[in-house]
């Protein structure tokens, strides 16, 4: 079988273990641990002479190439994915080679992963925005390898996140035994130039190895354009080594120095030398403060404040003990995480991990939206469809009138002859129970015939704001909706809690709660079983179902409070929809996002009120995903903190939300715990069941939960 996954290096990384750059390192450290190893090959350019680390690599030769080298080199890899099948496709570093795969993606059904391991805007393919846009645009996953790399990228970008982007560092697998005996050694490695502080580094080093007799230095590495005429007889300097070798110096020597002067994208010398238990002293450059948590940053980046600090080191051999064991015990960036991140997005890639296709006594007149208009693109959101689908489950009959298919329920014009044709229906069928669902189309001529003929009960259900209190979009302009004709209306069944009508013509004792019901057909995804998810919190915003996009220049309020989570925590990986220009997704695509998530946050328009939700919470708690709701919504009265999560403001529920995360058991346990709890309170046969017995007066009925606080 064809490998699905490939992995594209620059063409001038060596993918050998003696000459690997940051690249190969990465892929070589990232294939050891992989669960996807057997399913990747690797591309790159190697000479003939030349061994690659792994077996699983496929040379691209370029040698008899002269001009265009990676237009070149970019082609013939493209030519491999076509014709050995792969799915997946990774490019590290080369926004130039990412580039030209974009208008093969949608013939090809690529997944395209880029990891930027360098400054973008210094990067042929990168450097303008519009380039950086395009690449936000069509690339399925972007990493980038510190805060600083993606900072840079999103500069002069209006909003700094997108769902498609992420850090992740560059990583090491921890020694499980620091070495206690290390030699009294200071160690440089890198390219041996000045922008990686060499410079500062030899004439430290030299004050440092005049003064105490007993130490020696080692750098390791080179750089044919610069020389220096500062030598030391202590100071061993040697060309490129194996990166086990490396490694095996850094467990060996006591101080390692990484003075860059340049912005460091990350910085692995100093991640991995602090690893081995060395004493690490860096510049505050780039990334490279994101390397470990580090107390020893040089305040000024000069060979006098370098020599300063490797000379308290050496004086205090308790400090340096200390500084060595904590570096040792306290690494950051570990390679199972960074391995187990990737892996579960590419495995997210290549295995559909959703079955969407599972095969699961009144006469009642419905006319509501059943969304044939936009082919039915909301059927998982629609209370119209569960309403009816929970009166059938329940024996009843039902003719569903979706109005907005008739130009005459939108064009004024034409009303009464629309109006005309609900009346020749309601002749026809003599329905038991005539429903607006949503609306109020009804011309009082109908509605009094209807009433006229004394065998039919009028009810209306609506699921927009209707309280003051909560401040919800147009809660006058759609209360003044719903008191039209309400002398001729039987019962009103609304997503409001009726407490919180502060003041209507509608006699109280019409107005029913409608809790947000669910059906097993369309709710069941039981998204607890899926394992490989590597967002942390999804949440979705539209600007109207219907509308189905995002409108220019409108701002949503929920917005701020995004906001305020993004700033208020970096340990949160959002899956976030409807935002940064990003359209919102419907039914499938959804529910695809959603699958990538461990937790939902549902938050509706306007101030938080009693049960006054948006339809949304049950595609997110009734599909099995922990949902997170503000407190002040009173769905404790109706859940527990094992069942869905309840925060009081942004920094609580990122806290429970940093929490969770790392507890995955107890998260889909609870997220099970939640969509039982749903089922069993709001499934639409028994809230169908509800909306026939308040309708007929069946008082010796049981009263619901929601009718009980």
């Amino acid at each position: 079988m064809h490998k699905k996954i490939a992995i594209l290096l620059p063409y001038k990384e060596k993918y050998t273990n003696k000459e690997a750059g940051a690249a190969s390192i990465w892929v070589k450290d990232y294939l050891r641990v992989s669960n996807l190893n057997n399913k990747t090959t690797v591309y790159g350019n190697l000479s003939k002479n030349e061994k690659p680390i792994t077996n699983n690599f496929r040379n691209i030769d370029i040698s008899k190439t002269y001009i265009k080298k990676n237009l070149y080199y970019t082609k013939k890899f493209c030519d491999n994915c076509i014709e050995y099948g792969h799915k997946i496709i990774e490019i590290h570093n080369r926004p130039e080679s990412l580039n030209y795969f974009f208008d093969l993606k949608m013939k090809n059904n690529f997944k395209l992963i880029f990891i930027f391991h360098n400054n973008p805007l210094e990067l042929r393919g990168s450097k303008t925005l519009n380039e950086r846009i395009k690449i936000i645009d069509n690339t399925d996953y972007i990493f980038f390898v510190s805060e600083w790399v993606k900072n840079k990228f999103f500069e002069n970008f209006e909003i700094k996140h997108r769902n498609n982007c992420e850090v992740l560092y560059p990583s090491i697998e921890p020694i499980k035994k620091i070495n206690k005996k290390k030699n009294k050694t200071i160690i440089f490695t890198g390219k041996l130039n000045s922008s990686k502080g060499y410079d500062i580094f030899l004439i430290a080093i030299s004050k440092i190895l005049n003064k105490y007799k007993n130490w020696n230095a080692i750098a390791v590495g080179n750089e044919p354009r610069e020389k220096f005429n500062i030598f030391h007889k202590r100071l061993k300097i040697f060309n490129w080594k194996m990166h086990r070798e490396i490694l095996s110096l850094y467990n060996k020597s006591s101080i390692s120095v990484v003075p860059s002067k340049w912005e460091e994208p990350f910085g692995r010398t100093a991640m991995e030398s602090a690893a081995y238990g060395c004493a690490t002293i860096t510049s505050n450059n780039g990334g490279l403060k994101e390397t470990f948590k580090n107390d020893l940053i040089l305040k000024e980046n000069s060979s006098n404040e370098l020599y300063k600090e490797i000379d308290k080191l050496i004086k205090n051999q308790i400090y340096l003990k200390k500084i060595q064991v904590r570096n040792f015990k306290n690494v950051i960036h570990k390679l199972k995480d960074k391995v187990l991140k990737i892996d579960k997005i590419k495995t997210f890639f290549l295995f559909d991990t959703l079955n969407f296709f599972r095969s699961k006594n009144r006469k009642i007149l419905h006319i509501s939206t059943f969304d044939e208009r936009n082919n039915h693109r909301l059927f998982n959101i629609s209370l119209s469809n569960k309403i009816s689908k929970g009166f059938i489950h329940n024996s009843h009959d039902v003719i569903n009138f979706s109005y907005r298919n008739h130009l005459g329920l939108i064009n004024k014009a034409n009303a009464s002859e629309s109006n005309y044709k609900i009346k020749e229906i309601y002749n026809n069928y003599k329905p038991d129970l005539v429903i607006l669902g949503h609306n109020n189309i009804l011309n009082r001529d109908v509605l009094s015939h209807i009433k006229r003929d004394n065998r039919s009960k009028v009810i209306l259900w609506y699921e927009d704001a209707l309280s003051k209190k909560g401040d919800g979009p147009s809660w006058n302009t759609n209360l003044a909706l719903l008191e039209k004709n309400s002398d001729l209306i039987d019962k009103y069944f609304i997503t409001t809690h009726p407490n919180d009508i502060m003041s209507s013509i509608i006699n109280k004792s019409k107005f029913n709660f409608l809790p947000m019901l669910v059906d097993e057909n369309i709710e069941n995804l039981k998204l607890f079983n899926i394992k490989n998810k590597f967002k942390d919190l999804f949440f979705a915003i539209s600007h109207g179902v219907n509308f189905g996009k995002l409108k220019k220049n409108k701002v949503d309020e929920r917005e701020k409070f995004i906001n305020k989570l993004f700033n208020t925590s970096n340990n949160i990986n959002f899956n976030i929809l409807g935002v940064a220009n990003e359209n919102p997704k419907w039914n499938y695509d959804f529910y695809k996002e959603l699958s990538k998530c461990k937790m939902a946050l549902n938050l509706s328009r306007g101030k938080p009120i009693k049960y006054a939700t948006s339809n949304r919470i049950a595609s997110l708690v009734a599909n099995g995903i922990y949902t997170f709701i503000d407190k002040k919504t009173k769905f404790n009265d109706f859940f527990d903190e094992d069942e869905m999560g309840f925060y009081t403001n942004e920094n609580d529920l990122v806290a429970k939300i940093e929490n969770l995360k790392l507890n995955e058991k107890k998260l889909y346990k609870n997220a099970k715990n939640g969509m039982r709890r749903y089922f069993s309170l709001f499934n639409n046969k028994l809230v169908s069941k509800y909306i026939i017995d308040r309708t007929f007066n069946h008082n010796d009925d049981k009263q619901q939960i929601w009718e009980k606080y």
